[in-house]
């Protein structure tokens, strides 16, 4: 297979190999990290969950964070990311620590949001981290094929840790606890692969290394101001159009989720377990739509162009989500998810390439937050939405509908960009 060779190929780099065992147990933690999650807000027996109610908690553990990523990007560009990566592992396993007790303590729901939201943000600012350190650990004619396997493999990996955590919680007789505890241990782990790579391996570069903290909170305004015209100039137009692109994909994708929970939890089975359990499947298929954009992305991005290639995968989702979604049956809804992991992959993976490649090392920090913080910003919008239009029981034509149509204008809209 393609796929086998490349990573092959890219393992040679003993950065990237580094760089991809920290991705890969980081990945995995926050796998077990949200299913634990999910299993406590959304599918506990005694909870009467609605599309409200998921919506605020995803504001609560979202938008904090959108008002401070930037500010973190800008970090980011000062600090070595070697050391983000290890400090930040290691702060999540002790927050996540935090969050098991608090699951079997009597305690407010909004403590146990709290400490859920200081998990994501350090998990949003990793990320970041991995996907600004990347171009430092391969060449650039490697660097399509680089963000089609790890940001995917990423996501196997929070697939696979996913599933584990649902084998860990039915031997653990539902225990949320004990599953967020094991997402803590991977943490912990990724924290100690991290210290393989270099400190100086993954950038920033040295003049850019602020020693004081201090000093790069003062600069931490005019350093995103910085960041923000150097995406704007002239050379990097087709970087802001795919981030546009991207977030309006993520908002469909993040409206379509909620509908989804919402029917395996009230349509689809009467038994909350029974509807975990078809989540999770829902959630691998749509893994395997990920894997499966690793291996179509390069050969389509070098027939397409970056560019292309998100047109075509806008385009086929406008086409098939409807098509899938309608008859609100759970057959044709895994397909749909497979197709919606294929296509927001791919796009996901042609945008980042079109990041990196367009935007200077110096400013790849605080631009990857503020991707994230568009993600973040994107996915809350699409769970309000979803609360205004979805019934109890989840099935909304007028949703469905909309977001193909809006599938669509974002076809239309970077074709119309790429043929300028």
């Amino acid at each position: 297979m393609t796929v086998v060779r490349d990573l092959r190929v890219l393992l040679r780099f003993q950065g990237f190999r580094r760089l991809l065992g920290v991705r890969l147990l980081s990945q995995g933690a926050d796998g077990v990290y949200q299913v634990a999650l999910a299993a406590y807000v959304v599918f506990s027996p005694e909870k009467q969950t609605s599309a409200a109610s998921i919506a605020s908690a995803m504001a609560v553990l979202l938008l904090p964070y959108s008002l401070i990523g930037p500010f973190a990007g800008v970090l980011l560009d000062r600090w070595r990311r070697r050391q983000v990566l290890l400090y930040g592992n290691l702060l999540r396993a002790a927050l996540a620590c935090v969050t098991a007790v608090l699951i079997l303590s009597p305690v407010p729901d909004w403590l146990f949001y709290v400490s859920a939201l200081c998990v994501t943000a350090v998990n949003r600012f990793v990320l970041a981290g991995l996907s600004a350190a990347l171009p430092r650990v391969v060449d650039s004619e490697r660097l399509v094929m680089a963000n089609s396997l790890s940001p995917t493999a990423g996501t196997l990996a929070a697939t696979t840790g996913g599933g584990l955590a649902f084998v860990v919680r039915l031997v653990a007789s539902d225990s949320d606890a004990t599953v967020v505890l094991l997402g803590a241990a991977l943490y912990l782990c990724a924290a100690l692969a991290s210290l393989r790579i270099a400190p100086d391996l993954l950038g920033p570069d040295a003049k850019l290394v602020q020693s004081r903290l201090a000093t790069a909170l003062v600069g931490t305004a005019r350093g995103l101001v910085a960041g923000v015209r150097h995406l704007a100039e002239p050379e990097r137009r087709e970087a802001a159009w795919a981030l546009v692109s991207m977030t309006l994909m993520r908002f469909c994708y993040g409206a379509l989720l909620v509908m989804v929970l919402m029917l395996c939890r009230y349509a689809w089975s009467s038994d909350s377990d029974d509807g975990l359990a078809l989540l999770g499947l829902a959630v691998a298929i749509s893994g395997a739509g990920f894997f499966a954009a690793a291996v179509v992305t390069p050969w389509a991005v070098g027939r397409l162009g970056s560019g292309g290639w998100i047109v075509a995968c806008a385009g086929a989702a406008a086409i098939l989500e409807p098509a899938l979604g309608l008859p609100f049956a759970a057959s044709p809804m895994l397909v749909a998810a497979f197709v919606l992991g294929l296509t927001t992959q791919g796009a996901k993976i042609a945008t980042d390439t079109i990041v990196q490649s367009s935007v200077d090392d110096g400013f790849r920090g605080r631009i990857f937050s503020l991707y994230d913080v568009l993600f973040n910003v994107a996915f809350v919008g699409a769970a309000a939405v979803a609360a205004l239009v979805l019934p109890s029981d989840g099935r909304s034509v007028s949703l469905v509908v909309s977001v193909a149509a809006l599938y669509a204008a974002i076809a239309a809209a970077m074709a119309h960009f790429e043929l300028q």
